[in-house]
């Protein structure tokens, strides 16, 4: 080995065991101790010695992390020093104003694990951007923002609104990238995601400045109650393409991406009481401009033969939030539960379609029965006044059956004597001459069908006996009835969305609605009343478990989300299955 060689390995092992004889540190470092509520800041947690392992950042919980971790390695030697560090770098920002302590990060090495030492931040009000012209964020922040808009800033309750969030941003700036950190909240309000389907620039005047605008969010908004209510803001990080005032060599403008921070503006909804004055009694909530039908598939039939009676509300309003009025029949009508469907779309001018209830009706005996008008009210608040919708009276024309009158007699097991008189054209038709014919047929009483009949009734008779057992054990298995039973209701309740698997967009709809019919139909409760918080709260007053709670809930979540981000069929699959599973254990529990 020459000089030179063995010099260069003196130096690296040198070098190492400099290394290796520092003290194993791990060191938190920020880009600032004080900033504003609307800046950056940059964390860094640096440890001094080769090995480690199994970093593990601290709770940031009054900050959301904007970027990293970012990894960076840096070892050097220098004046026969060396030198090592391998630093995890993040990017936060901010949520609110006050003094906060960063606490510590961890680290493992040589099986101990070290602690970084702990930081406070001090956060104050926004900060002002130097109006310096040629600063990228002045710049940035002069040429774009975000803005929320509403339809109407004074509904009635159950009325509703639209809000649209969109981004704005002049042509003197490009847009490199944008991500939203927290969706909004909008507390007091039902409300549903109306679907933006592709990134559409537009030109617009804003407040007299020419824009580019993007729509990032829309949704409809219907109050529960009335006051002030807030429409939460969104808050944004965008990479902004900013101008430098310089071209390339073949005369195009040579930008510099900066990142830039911006949040829309609260909107504040006063809501008003819908009027006492002119209240019907049948009111239930309904608010928007509706048409109200009640028929019947057919009013003539006979006995025991079925009719369907379809009570049915059309239009557009808070569609979902009422309840159906329903039918009164005569006792000698036999009426089913009704059967309830929906078929409600969301768009900018609110909830539009149509909800029914068809009751199947039977009847048992010879007659017209009468099924009494059926009025449903609502309010309108275009006109600002209450209207009652009456429907027609149904006859239902029952034909060939018994009176009720028979059937009374007949239950009663009462003999009606009748005078039989004797008529001597009564016996006109007897035949007096007959011809026999001899018809030879082989003996039944050995053939193989006798063999067969008559040894049945002894191999029926076993047969017999075990299905009778078998049902009996059946029956007193008590668990497994209920298991069978709700397993037989949950499939009732999602065969809409097991036909609609793999058609996302239809599958989701179908499998919320599911959910709710099924919450409706066990716990009475009115359709208003449906929100994740009073579900929650039902299914405590009814002993239901937390992780059942919390199961139901996240799959009625899923359905808001899984609409609007990519998904597959297996995952719609999944969804199903749980679903299925929770309808299982809520109907055993309750």
């Amino acid at each position: 080995m020459s000089f030179k060689k063995t010099y260069i390995l003196f130096l690296m092992l040198f070098a190492g065991s400099m290394v290796l004889a520092q003290n194993a540190k791990l060191t938190t470092t920020v880009s600032k101790n004080k900033l504003g509520v609307n800046q950056r800041l940059r964390i860094e947690f640096a440890v001094n010695k080769q090995g480690a392992d199994n970093f593990k950042p601290p709770n940031f919980k009054n900050f959301t992390v904007v970027a990293g971790p970012s990894s960076s390695i840096n070892q050097s030697w220098i004046n026969g020093k060396a030198s090592y560090s391998h630093a995890y770098i993040y990017i936060i920002k901010p949520k609110k104003t006050g003094t906060f302590t960063i606490p510590a990060a961890t680290i493992e090495l040589d099986g101990k694990k070290l602690y970084s030492n702990l930081v406070k931040v001090t956060v104050v009000s926004a900060s002002e951007v130097p109006k310096n012209p040629n600063d990228p964020s002045y710049i940035a922040s002069q040429n774009v923002l975000l803005t929320t808009e509403i339809s109407k800033s004074s509904p009635y309750v159950g009325e509703g609104i639209y809000v649209v969030y969109k981004l704005l941003f002049s042509d003197k700036v490009g847009l490199r990238n944008w991500q939203m950190n927290e969706m909004p909240q909008y507390n007091g309000f039902w409300n549903q995601d109306i679907k933006v389907n592709s990134v559409d620039v537009k030109n617009i005047t804003y407040k007299g400045q020419k824009y580019r605008s993007i729509i990032l969010k829309k949704a409809l908004l219907i109050p529960q109650k009335s006051g002030k209510l807030t429409i939460d803001p969104i808050d944004m990080d965008i990479v902004v393409a900013v101008p430098t005032g310089r071209g390339d060599f073949f005369g195009n403008a040579i930008t510099r991406s900066v990142s830039y921070t911006t949040a829309s503006a609260k909107r504040v909804v006063r809501v008003k009481d819908l009027p006492i004055e002119g209240k019907p009694e049948g009111f239930t909530g309904a608010v928007g401009q509706f048409d109200f039908i009640v028929n019947a598939t057919k009013d003539v039939l006979r006995a025991n033969e079925t009719t369907q009676i379809k009570v049915e509300v059309n239009g557009q309003g808070n569609m979902k939030l009422f309840e159906l009025p329903k039918i009164t029949t005569p006792s000698e009508l036999e009426v089913y539960t009704p059967e309830h469907k929906e078929k409600v779309y969301t768009n900018s001018k609110g909830l539009t379609g149509k909800i029914s209830d068809t009751y199947t009706v039977v009847p048992e005996y010879k007659g017209k029965y009468k099924i009494p008008e059926v009025s449903f009210s609502y309010f309108n608040p275009k006109e600002e006044k209450y209207k009652t919708i009456v429907s027609d009276a149904i006859i239902i024309d029952v034909i060939n059956g018994k009176t009720p009158e028979v059937a009374s007699s007949e239950s009663n097991n009462t003999t009606v004597k009748q005078q039989v008189t004797a008529n001597a054209n009564d016996f006109r038709y007897i035949a007096h001459n007959t011809t026999f014919k001899s018809i030879k047929k082989d003996d039944f009483f050995k053939s193989n069908l006798f063999c067969t009949l008559l040894f049945l009734p002894f191999l029926a008779i076993p047969i017999g006996i075990f299905l009778g057992k078998k049902k009996e054990q059946r029956a007193g298995d008590l668990v497994g009835n209920r298991l069978r039973k709700a397993d037989k209701l949950a499939k009732k309740y999602l065969s809409q969305a097991k036909k609609q698997l793999g058609k996302k967009e239809a599958f989701y709809i179908a499998l919320e609605k599911a959910l709710h019919n099924f919450l409706k139909a066990k716990l009475n409760i009115e359709t208003s009343d449906i929100s994740k918080e009073k579900i929650t709260s039902l299914l405590q007053d009814r002993k239901v478990d937390e992780v059942t709670i919390n199961e139901f809930v996240s799959v009625l979540n899923d359905c808001d989300f899984a609409r609007y981000t990519p998904t597959t069929n297996v995952q719609m699959q999944q969804e199903f299955d749980k679903a299925k599973t929770v309808i299982t254990k809520i109907d055993k529990q309750i």
